[in-house]
């Protein structure tokens, strides 16, 4: 039993799918309690939501890692309509795995800096509380495409005919987390210097 387990710990794939959720739903629960913390003003219970969405955000980081090291090994068991959604569920976590970062950096501060600066709490908070919503659609997008590789039955529709508007929503997703970490770094800008002048 003990050696079948030490086996299965060695192959990528199988690590992969044993965490593969753990970002996606660590991250939901994380912000559930982040925006129940915000309604009830409790700073100690939004530092601790906010660890737990750090802590969920760096847990893409292995499972991006051991989802590129099993690639091989997976296109070798799935057949050609599972190729295609293995290479597009690359292709996404590839091109979307920066939110889960931006999302884990984000949060950080927001533990960090209220420490030094006890008025950006509430902003970076509502700030994380904006991104950890499209890291959680941009989790579920990369898992969608990763749950069809193996999985025949979910597989509704072709691939084919939705990848101009799979490559659209990817840019579209991308383009919201850069004009929301644009305008955290214009309000942050703006609240230092109303700081220096007051």
């Amino acid at each position: 039993m003990i050696d079948i387990l030490l086996r299965n710990l060695r192959q990528p794939e199988y690590i992969h799918v044993l965490i593969n959720p753990l970002p996606v739903y660590g991250l939901l629960m994380g912000w559930i309690g982040l925006v129940i913390a915000l309604l009830l003003k409790s700073h100690h219970a939004q530092v601790a939501t906010l660890a737990l969405v750090l802590i969920s955000s760096v847990l893409a980081w292995p499972v991006y890692e051991f989802g590129e090291q099993a690639y091989d090994r997976v296109l070798t068991m799935t057949d050609s309509d599972g190729q295609a959604w293995l290479d597009e569920h690359k292709d996404r976590a590839e091109d979307l795995i920066y939110i889960f970062y931006a999302l884990a950096v984000l949060s950080a501060i927001a533990i960090a800096a209220p420490i030094k600066w006890p008025k950006s709490s509430m902003p970076l908070v509502i700030a994380v509380i904006l991104l950890g919503a499209v890291t959680l659609g941009t989790g579920g997008y990369i898992a969608y495409a990763g749950g069809k590789i193996r999985h025949r039955e979910f597989r509704n529709e072709t691939l084919g005919d939705d990848m101009a508007v799979d490559r659209a929503l990817r840019h579209a997703m991308l383009n919201v987390a850069l004009k929301a970490h644009y305008f955290w770094h214009r309000a942050r800008d703006c609240s230092i210097h109303l700081r220096y002048w007051c």
